[in-house]
């Protein structure tokens, strides 16, 4: 059961225009924002004073795999599903906990997370899923070593992605993850840093064959996220209709104009490479890996300049592995460093809402949006780091109109 709450003296966080409003009340009930405004009165609501602190919306990460409780991808498909669900449901409550109240995953979760998260068993962000990311022989998911001939691509077996070839072959592969429930298709369009055998520099997929991925998520009300470095392949995907690209970190004007002509979106991943390069060793990322990691380290902060400059739908993504999915809110002052804090959160909140289509539903505070808040301790348009230290600053969680950490006291 859901309780109806009348927050009085709110500092609103108005995601849209990058303002924050005070003196707000804003009236929850049956788990949506019923009404919001200075003079908004409610006899039979439990009323909380904020005090001025900031009432903003839930955050949204469109860039998660839950399932990678390790930064060694090539191993994950050999541990017990039990044991990777698990672990996704201790990991999914810590991203709560955080402030993250949605979550994309493009490479991992399945409809048996999204299902458990939507009942209630377990307590976690809504999750939108892409089941398992699709790539060529040799392709990014493709962890084999360079000796192994056999993989197993069972339904079941925890690792993230499914290899795929030809234009019949990735239809079908496409076909499958959409009869699960998925949300979107995750593709691969070039090399990545935690495979074993492909090149960054590489791109992936026939433009044939994406096109046929494409098609069939178009045919199903779904989308295409594709993984991409360079500005060859990210304009390859983007051409061939791939609605977001992941990562990006090498861009070029040339892309930017696709971005723009296309109306696609952009969920750079900065933090990742950030941990990787510290802590990627010990999380089980290969010297090979890491020599990867540094070709894209510090490229990702000039494509999102140039991105944000252009006017490029920019959405928040992490993709941390392992243990160093702790390291999730330190995103907002990666970005902060080079993009005002008002397109930061932008990203986090309504930007991210419009990529999911929730625009209205989720990523703001406005009457009929889902009952998805948070409570901060301090002005995030002012100093993003207030966000990075929920312990100190997250008052409360609010999912759905329930309490989720905190408390309403």
């Amino acid at each position: 059961m859901t309780e109806t709450v009348l927050f009085t003296g709110a500092a609103v966080l108005d995601t849209a225009a990058g303002a924050l409003v005070p003196g707000q009340r804003v009236l929850v009930r049956d788990g949506e924002i019923a009404a919001v405004g200075a003079d908004v009165d409610a006899p039979d609501a439990r009323t909380v004073d904020l005090g001025g602190k900031t009432l903003m919306p839930g955050l949204i990460d469109c860039h998660v795999h839950v399932n990678a409780h390790t930064a060694d991808l090539a191993g994950l498909g050999d541990h017990s599903p039990a044991y990777v669900a698990v672990t996704a449901a201790i990991e999914l409550r810590a991203m709560l906990h955080r402030g993250f109240t949605t979550v994309r995953d493009p490479g991992g979760a399945d409809f048996g997370l999204h299902d458990a998260l939507a009942e209630g068993l377990i307590d976690g962000p809504r999750l939108h899923f892409g089941g398992k990311a699709l790539s060529q022989t040799g392709g990014h998911v493709d962890m084999r070593p360079r000796g192994r001939t056999v993989r197993d691509d069972h339904r079941c077996c925890p690792d993230l992605g499914l290899v795929c070839d030809g234009v019949d072959g990735v239809r079908k592969a496409a076909r499958e993850q959409l009869r699960t429930g998925a949300h979107h298709v995750k593709i691969m369009l070039s090399g990545g840093v935690a495979s074993p055998t492909d090149r960054i520099d590489s791109t992936q997929f026939s433009l044939a064959e994406i096109r046929a991925i494409v098609e069939e998520a178009e045919a199903a009300n779904r989308y295409v996220a594709g993984h991409a470095y360079t500005a060859r392949a990210v304009n390859r995907g983007l051409a061939a209709g791939v609605r977001s690209i992941e990562h990006g970190n090498l861009i070029d004007e040339s892309s930017v104009e696709l971005f723009l002509e296309h109306g696609a979106f952009l969920v750079p991943t900065l933090v990742t490479y950030r941990r990787m390069a510290l802590e990627g060793a010990e999380y089980g990322l290969s010297a090979g890996n890491l020599a990867k990691n540094e070709l894209v380290l510090d490229a990702g902060l000039e494509a999102l300049r140039l991105a944000n400059d252009a006017g490029v739908a920019i959405c928040y993504g992490s993709d941390l592995l392992g243990g160093m999915r702790r390291h999730q809110l330190q995103e907002f002052t990666i970005r902060g460093a080079v993009i005002p804090a008002a397109d930061v959160l932008r990203s986090a909140t309504v930007t991210a809402a419009r990529l999911l289509g929730e625009e209205g539903r989720l990523g703001q505070v406005v009457p009929g949006a889902a009952a998805d808040l948070l409570v901060v301790d301090g002005d995030p348009l002012a100093d993003l780091a207030v966000l990075t230290d929920p312990e100190t600053h997250l008052k409360l969680v609010m999912q759905g109109g329930k309490v989720k950490a905190g408390s309403l006291e």
